[in-house]
């Protein structure tokens, strides 16, 4: 691995609890020996267990934001959470692109888990244009079924998508006692299976395993092994508490 910690970039919306968005996003690069940092795509109004709203920061301001980042620093790795919508997405990416950034992860929060939904219209051909420069989507099953609608299954959509880049598909919302994510990349898959966990619904769980996935990617492991450790590290997380904020140091 790297002598030195590598620097990793996260794009999220802010949440005073910490559970989720940037500020979980940098606690979680710490843990891994990364050295975060973030930008601010939104203010949200909210706690572990309900949101009342947010206010978007103007995606001018967001790439203010980079560009005094970008003037100083090189970011190979950058996830992206929660922003206003996939004209806002396409632009950050494209700037990400024009900057020579190495591999760009989308985790694509449409809804929050106390029930707000932030998008609910996806234009298909944006989204493939988005897709085809990024790295990773990171959705969850819901998730999956709105980014490519039609009645079909999640993995189905998944591996559809699979084509334009990889997928990782979290099954932590599933009805079944086992959690199985699927990793689909250059035409195969990988399955990372777990009991699900007694009490172990956590706010910003997603928010940590794409982290988690960004920061081993970054320390020099493939993405098979960066998606295999950040499940084992998000079972840890899900494990270190019986309410709906974890543990980063279990």
């Amino acid at each position: 691995m790297n002598a030195e910690r590598p620097l990793v970039l996260s794009i999220a919306g802010f949440d005073p609890s910490a559970g989720a968005g940037i500020l979980s996003d940098c606690k979680v690069f710490e843990m891994h020996k990364v050295i975060g940092m973030s930008i601010c795509t939104s203010i949200t109004f909210q706690n572990e267990s309900k949101f009342e709203g947010l206010i978007w920061v103007d995606v001018s301001d967001v790439e203010r934001q980079l560009n005094i980042l970008f003037e100083k620093y090189e970011f190979d790795y950058v996830k992206i959470g929660l922003i206003k919508n996939l004209t806002d997405l396409e632009r950050v990416v494209d700037f990400l692109v024009n900057a020579k950034t190495n591999k760009i992860i989308w985790d694509p929060i449409l809804k929050a888990s106390a029930g707000f939904v932030f998008h609910k219209d996806i234009d298909q051909e944006l989204l493939v244009r988005i897709l085809k420069k990024i790295y990773l989507v990171v959705p969850n099953l819901k998730e999956m079924e709105l980014l490519n609608p039609g009645g079909i299954s999640a993995a189905v959509s998944a591996k559809k998508i699979s084509k334009y880049c990889n997928v990782f598909l979290k099954g932590g919302h599933s009805s079944s006692d086992v959690a199985e994510d699927i990793l689909f990349t250059e035409g195969k898959s990988y399955s990372f299976s777990q009991s699900k966990i007694a009490d172990g619904e956590k706010h910003g769980s997603g928010c940590v395993l794409s982290s988690s996935i960004v920061a081993n990617l970054s320390l020099g492991y493939d993405l098979v092994e960066s998606c295999r450790k950040a499940k084992k590290y998000t079972a840890g997380f899900l494990s270190s508490t019986n309410g709906l904020i974890g543990y980063q140091n279990y």
